[in-house]
């Protein structure tokens, strides 16, 4: 049996209905060695009987980790799947994030030694997001600007990441002022680098947690390259009811101090160290 190339570690809670039509996208992905590895963050039984029934039906193995339900616990969960995944590279995203069929294929075609890949993602207002079935998926038409429009999505400069090609996509890749950073909807790097970085710094939780891991394989020297408009996945919308500033307030001290120290690790990752 050959060897799994690449992991895909989708990370979820308590939405089956948004991760069933982003497991539904892995489905048709032209790139075809792959395995998806399912960080669930302490979902009900609704999301294991989902994915229990999908791996039945899709083309590519699931593994399914799941941790108890403690709050918003994605570092951890996170850090779980990635000893867990199989592959040598890794790709993550979210389980609300449907992946364009080319998706994996130019994670694959891009990914380089000492760097690591930053992608974005193209946001859908909730109308367009529940409306969107699993032939729409299967057949792409989520990902056709003019199918989109007439279902009501309104012109925007934004558009692009979706309709550029060839020079205009390398083109708006090169130019973006958005930095390449490590965004955890759409990023990817090798399995050695985040392991050897200690994967994600567990007392994180929301807001910049996937940034920070960014910023330790910066310090350890790797580059990150734009993939913005070339990886595409549409964002489905949802409300975000675990967010609390607090949280984001002790994330950004955390990575002001992985700045500041030019850490390449973390103590508080997948192994806990003693961080005096």
């Amino acid at each position: 049996m050959k060897p799994i190339d690449i992991s895909v570690i989708i990370s979820t809670y308590n939405n089956p209905k948004w991760l069933q039509k982003v497991l539904w996208s892995f489905d048709v992905q032209t790139f075809k060695n792959f395995e998806v590895v399912i960080a669930d963050d302490g979902s009900t039984n609704e999301t294991k009987q989902l994915i229990d029934a999908m791996a039945s039906k899709v083309s590519y193995p699931i593994q399914h980790i799941w941790h108890e339900d403690n709050g918003f616990q994605k570092t951890i969960i996170l850090n779980k799947a990635t000893v867990a995944s199989k592959g040598d590279y890794l790709v993550y995203t979210d389980g609300d994030c449907l992946a364009r069929a080319d998706f994996l294929q130019v994670h694959a075609n891009r990914r380089e030694a000492g760097c690591f890949l930053s992608g974005g993602y193209f946001k859908l207002p909730m109308d367009i997001s529940e409306s969107i079935t699993e032939i729409d998926i299967k057949e792409q038409r989520c990902f056709d600007i003019n199918w989109l429009k007439q279902l009501g999505l309104k012109s925007s400069f934004k558009n692009n990441k979706i309709t550029a090609k060839g020079t205009k996509e390398r083109l708006l890749n090169a130019l973006t002022p958005t930095t390449a950073t490590w965004n955890g909807h759409n990023a990817s790097g090798f399995k050695s680098d985040i392991i050897a970085a200690n994967g994600f710094d567990e007392r994180m939780q929301y807001g910049g947690e996937d940034r920070e891991l960014g910023e330790r394989l910066f310090n350890a020297g790797l580059k990150a390259k734009q993939i913005r408009y070339s990886a595409i996945c549409l964002h489905l919308d949802h409300e975000r009811g675990y967010v609390k500033p607090e949280m984001i307030e002790k994330n950004k001290a955390i990575r002001a101090q992985t700045k500041s120290s030019k850490s390449k690790r973390t103590p508080f990752g997948i192994v806990k160290e003693d961080s005096k």
